[in-house]
């Protein structure tokens, strides 16, 4: 918690200096549709001009920012990332300073020394320029996932920002900081650190064809691949809580005992009913006969109407 105070605070005190230095295209854009901005910022056509500080959170699915610069910060569902950028001077780029608080992102841009990339725990500087494309995810207990892609991708150094441990991460490295700490490195990591795979079909739609084919297949489909789900995995999203039943509400359980004296996985037999009392078996046995008795008359009256109708037919049409 110290350390993302003092993160915030860090990038807290540049933000009247990059106003200053960014031109009227700003940082980047992003979509709105796309995140929730807050900071310096101007709406233009639907997208959020970031002019300054600024933080984008993700919705429900990735957002990317169009550097100004060239090239792309994506960031994942759910996450939240902080943009700034330095002074400006004629002829240079613009240092751009990232900074991820929890979630996943997706760095593609032409990298200098000047720019750097900052996690709770760790900070990212290049050791020189060249195409960055870099993949970071951290997870809620800070594990840090980093995936420096290309073969000709710089050379990271990775610090402690209040330690003295340091770590080298070269082209094409894929690793792990256990705990976001330098001394806990799994230097073949295999797992994917960037954004959770896209749905093909939104959920709106998938209802819509599904009910239109009078099946619920497709809108099946559409909901498994909703990259909430796979945000939620990926611990970029919190674990929805399954809704509680109100206090004092009514619960139906069934339940059924096994028992292997009739054969295998076979059902117990069920418990015998209470015997009744004298006055409710005579009350039962006279049921019965009534019942009993009732079933002849009926017989019997039906058979009388159907030989009136035979007698009937016989004196119409002659017979005995």
């Amino acid at each position: 918690m110290v350390r993302r105070l003092i993160l915030v605070f860090a990038m807290g005190c540049g933000v009247g200096r990059a106003q200053q230095a960014i031109g009227a295209d700003g940082i980047g854009t992003v979509g709105v549709q796309d995140a929730k901005i807050a900071g310096a910022l101007e709406v233009s056509n639907g997208r959020a001009v970031l002019v300054g500080n600024t933080t984008v959170t993700a919705k429900d699915h990735t957002a990317e920012v169009t550097l100004t610069r060239g090239g792309s910060v994506k960031v994942c569902a759910t996450s939240g990332l902080h943009v700034t950028s330095g002074q400006s001077a004629a002829g240079v780029t613009p240092a751009l300073m990232l900074a991820l608080d929890r979630g996943a992102i997706e760095v593609k841009m032409t990298a200098t020394t000047r720019d750097v990339v900052m996690t709770p725990d760790l900070r990212f500087s290049l050791k020189g320029d060249g195409p960055l494309d870099l993949q970071l995810r951290v997870t809620r207990n800070g594990d840090t996932c980093v995936e420096n892609r290309g073969a000709q991708a710089p050379v990271l150094n990775v610090a402690d920002p209040f330690g003295d441990g340091t770590y080298e991460l070269r082209a094409g490295q894929h690793v792990l900081f256990e705990h976001g700490s330098l001394k806990e490195v799994v230097d073949h990591e295999s797992s994917p650190c960037g954004c959770p795979p896209e749905p093909t079909m939104t959920v709106a739609d998938a209802l819509l064809s599904g009910g239109a084919a009078g099946s619920g297949d497709a809108a099946k489909t559409a909901a498994e691949a909703h990259p909430f789900p796979a945000a939620v995995s990926a611990g970029l999203a919190p674990v929805a809580v399954p809704p509680q039943a109100p206090e004092g509400a009514l619960h139906e359980q069934v339940s059924a005992t096994l028992s292997s004296s009739g054969g295998a996985d076979s059902l117990a037999e069920p418990a015998p009913a209470p015997k009744a009392d004298a006055t409710t078996a005579a009350a039962t046995a006279n049921v019965a006969q009534g019942a009993a008795a009732a079933a002849p008359a009926a017989a019997a009256q039906k058979r009388g109407f159907g030989h009136a109708i035979g007698r009937f037919f016989k004196r119409i049409f002659g017979g005995g």
